[in-house]
């Protein structure tokens, strides 16, 4: 029975060539490729060291053409069963999104059809032909008739559709796109080919969502697919973002496009409307903004002008003011891309998105939780860590003394604090985490985080990027001059902290730009309130620190994802989450499944509203407030602006629950909450009150503040995060279980076997002794001693210490062995000094010394043969861990 190498290069090979899959260096029409590694291995995080996780890769991956894989090929060697390699190739395929899997074992084919959810029985492997055939019948493509009646222009068909034709080449672009964005770029195609309108992506930050839109673009645009929707001009496509910066990078990505002979792109910039472009890049504002008639911006461009609108960052866009632009351009294709899960307070955005995808069970198992409309393609921050296409993270949960138990202002009078109290302002009896730096000013909790931070950086090092984001702007200065003076005398650096609160001008963009920049060494950290939250590539940064207290799980998402991204020019695999006022429990939202969307309002539309807004002081209009009504989570109406009289009106409304939202310059927004009826008319009076000028805060100085306590280990397998004396309780414990004295812990450790299995079954535990030698400040201690000390409260020797009492006290021990094999001796007990116990087992025999001395083949001639080699090996480290040392 053949091997799988074997299996494979004598039976599986000649079996795809003869169903005409031919090989890379035969045609570039179809291929395979053996051995596709698809992902990269998750980051795993020891102490500060990383290693990879396993890869998940493919035996072979067909496609139809470079930017279509159709199947996966999982082998066997001869002597399996077929079927044994059937789930893993069906797991492959469901990642790579491909509806074809096969597992053979040279002789038996089995296929699994994912479009009937059924197996087959094979003699032989599908065509490229014959896949792409039944492809096309399954999805209803418009060009299924074509391909089955004209087989022979089945190469013409590939050069036009948009699904078969290639990427834009990594010469041009840069990169090619990983798996993932691949399965997106397919969806998103798919579903324009068959005539949808709106489309979503939902994908983590740090996973190329711009890059996913350039290649969209790149194969509609490239193919002619675009364009043949009219042939009297090219196809256009408009880029919609809510802020300069991420417009601004958009651009740049879709530079390819730029040929040098002509330039089809055009950054919006304001008036007039400039129609003789392809590719243009715009924000909300400018679009927004009125010319000196009060024409828009966005009203110049013709309701068909392009065929494809993007929006950027589409959970926080589109919807209220904004909405009207999307709606102009209705006519066009329109997707969506967010990094932000369905949440409650995004709803719409799916809604809206969504409306046109197939209804789906929230959870199989529970019907009882209804169903939802999912994006075309959801990739998660989990799934990118996992794959190792994203950096992973370690937390530090940290609480000052006032966030342990609040505040009461009363106490802190007492205690011969000092309170400032605003005319304007009402105290409350007691504050929490919540209100700190919104309502009450504390300088001197802010100095307890700031020194708390600073020390944390010296340790980790004072020059990883960091940002830190602070509750407004007040407070991202105070964080920063205080972050400054700590470290700007040390470092020479004027800039080593700088508050960045605004991207407009000169000042701004450079402080952004520089701390944006890997290779400039300043700033080094940057305090905000909200401008970095997105939009801001910074794939140095290694910290993320909250010291503004979050609601939001949208936000904190996209907070964390500034820090998610590889950076492999710094060695950046991973990074550090500092959380003093617990933001982090949202970390528990994520993967929760979506709430059910409310049920939109039904039946005819012949209920009205019509009503006034005046001020709530005077009565008096109040002419061109903004006036819109909410009939569903993926409808509105309007805004309109009332009359001269305050006057507002809204017929042809739906009957049920609606929201009327009002706003006006000067005046506090109101949203309302309707209950209309068929064939009636709802009269609704809308008072609005002045916008109250912004009251001070309250400040408190001369608070004694200190930390109260921090957690920053990790227990993987229950997701328990443990304060030092936590973990070392949890140590100690887990230790005494399978040792629980000295005694029997050293007749594990000098036992190859037995001490190797139980460091696994520590560090499955999440208990590393390299962890603990680096936060008891013990680098040099022997791993032995430190599992001793936390357990049975052991001094600590370290290596160093043990290799010179194994020197003096056996003597007679090496001096027993000739000179080659004393030699040998002298070099493990050195090999040990530096490395530890794991430094004596048969695998030293294969780097140096050793290994120009002969390997273990030779020494341990000097030794007498090999089984004296290893009774030596065991004998030192019975020697080094001597039984009068743990008596």
């Amino acid at each position: 029975m053949k091997n799988e190498a074997d299996t494979r290069a004598t039976l599986i090979d000649p079996k795809l060539k003869a169903a005409e899959w031919a090989d890379t260096q035969i045609t570039r029409e179809h291929y395979y490729q053996r051995d596709q590694q698809y992902t990269q291995g998750r980051v795993i995080l020891v102490g500060n060291r990383i290693r990879r996780g396993e890869v998940r890769k493919v035996d072979y991956l067909l496609r139809l053409s470079d930017s279509f894989p159709i199947a996966v090929v999982e082998a066997k060697s001869e002597g399996e069963a077929a079927e044994a390699g059937l789930e893993q190739a069906k797991r492959y395929a469901r990642d790579l999104g491909i509806p074809f899997a096969y597992a053979t074992n040279g002789h038996q084919i089995v296929e699994f059809d994912f479009f009937t959810n059924s197996t087959k029985d094979l003699k032989q492997f599908p065509t490229p032909g014959e896949l792409w055939e039944r492809w096309q019948q399954n999805q209803g493509s418009p060009d299924a008739s074509r391909v089955a009646e004209r087989p022979e222009e089945y190469g013409v068909v590939k050069r036009n559709n948009p699904l078969l034709y290639p990427y834009c080449p990594k010469n041009l672009c840069g990169k090619m796109p990983f798996y993932f964005q691949e399965v997106a770029i397919r969806e998103v195609i798919k579903r324009f080919i068959h005539g949808q309108k709106r489309v979503l992506l939902t994908m983590a930050t740090g996973t190329g969502k711009t890059f996913v839109a350039f290649q969209i673009v790149w194969k509609l645009v490239q193919s002619g697919w675009l364009q043949r929707r009219h042939s009297d001009r090219p196809g256009r496509v408009l880029f919609l973002a809510d802020r300069a910066v991420l417009r601004d990078q958009a651009y740049n990505t879709f530079a390819p496009f730029a040929d040098g002979t002509s330039e089809p792109r055009f950054k919006i910039e304001g008036h007039p409307a400039n129609l003789m472009r392809d590719l243009y890049f715009g924000i909300y504002q400018t679009l927004w903004s009125p010319d000196e008639a009060g024409k828009r911006l966005f009203e110049k461009f013709p309701r068909d002008f392009f065929d494809l609108v993007i929006i950027d960052e589409c959970h926080r866009s589109g919807f209220g003011t904004y909405r009207e632009i999307l709606d102009h351009f209705g006519t066009a294709m329109q997707l969506g891309m967010t990094a932000t899960p369905k949440q409650d307070e995004n709803v719409d955005t799916y809604a809206y998105f969504c409306a046109e995808e197939p209804e789906i069970a929230i959870d199989p198992d529970h019907p009882e939780r209804g169903t939802w409309r999912p994006p075309a393609y959801q990739y998660s921050l989990s799934q990118g860590i996992e794959d190792g296409f994203l950096a992973t993270y370690k937390v530090h949960r940290v609480r000052t003394t006032v966030d342990a138990t609040g505040l009461h202002l009363q106490d802190a009078i007492e205690q011969g604090a000092e309170v400032f109290i605003p005319d304007d302002v009402e105290p409350r009896d007691f504050y929490t985490t919540p209100q700190f730096e919104r309502e009450i000013s504390l300088p001197d909790r802010t100095g307890a985080m700031v020194s708390h931070l600073a020390g944390l950086l010296r340790r980790f090092g004072p020059r990883e990027k960091t940002m830190v984001f602070c509750v407004d702007m007040e407070h991202a200065r105070l964080v920063a001059r205080l972050l400054q003076d700590e470290f700007g005398p040390e470092t020479g650096l004027s800039n080593y902290a700088v508050p960045i609160i605004s991207e407009e001008g000169e000042e701004g963009r450079r402080a952004l730009e520089a701390f944006a920049d890997s290779d400039k060494p300043a700033p080094v950290v940057a305090t905000t309130a909200e401008l970095l939250s997105t939009g801001v590539d910074v794939p140095s940064c290694r910290n993320i620190v909250f010291m503004k207290t979050l609601s939001s799980p949208t936000l904190f998402k996209q907070i964390v994802g500034r820090g998610s991204r590889l950076d492999f020019s710094t060695g950046k695999y991973w990074f550090r989450i500092i959380d003093y006022t617990g933001a982090t429990r949202l970390f528990d939202e994520w993967d929760c499944p979506p709430l059910p969307p409310p049920e939109p309002s039904t039946g005819s539309l012949t209920a009205a509203v019509q009503g006034q807004v005046f001020h709530a002081d005077t009565q008096a209009p109040i002419v061109e407030a903004r006036v819109s009504i909410r009939t569903g989570p993926n409808s509105q109406r309007g805004p309109i602006l009332t009359d001269e009289n305050g006057r507002f009106q809204f017929p042809q409304l739906p009957a049920g629950s609606l929201q009327l939202v009002v706003s006006a310059s000067g005046f506090t927004s109101r949203t309302l909450a309707l209950e209309t009826a068929p064939d009636e008319t709802l009269p609704v009076d809308v008072p609005l009150k002045p916008a109250l000028k912004k009251s001070g805060k309250i400040c408190v100085e001369g608070l004694e503040v200190t930390i109260a306590d921090e957690a920053v280990f990790l227990i993987e397998e229950t997701r328990d995060q443990l304060t030092l004396e936590q973990y070392r309780n949890y140590t100690r414990q887990r230790i005494r279980a399978d040792a629980p004295n000295r005694q029997r812990l050293r007749d594990i450790w000098v036992d190859s076997g037995r001490r190797q299995s139980f460091l696994a079954e520590l560090r499955q535990s999440s208990i590393h002794p390299e962890i603990l030698a680096e936060v008891l400040g013990q680098p040099e201690a022997d791993a032995f001693d430190l599992l001793c000390h936390i357990a049975f409260g052991s001094p600590i020797r370290t290596r160093s210490e043990r290799a010179e009492a194994f020197r003096n006290r056996e003597q007679a021990f090496i001096n027993a062995y000739k000179e080659g094999a004393r030699k040998v001796i002298l070099e493990l007990l050195e090999k040990y000094r530096v490395g530890g116990i794991e430094q004596l087992e048969p695998e030293i025999f294969g780097v140096s010394p050793f290994r120009e001395w002969g390997g273990a083949t030779t020494i341990s001639r000097w030794f007498g043969d090999l089984k004296q080699l290893g009774h030596t090996m065991q004998t030192m480290r019975e020697k080094i861990y001597a039984k009068e040392t743990v008596t």
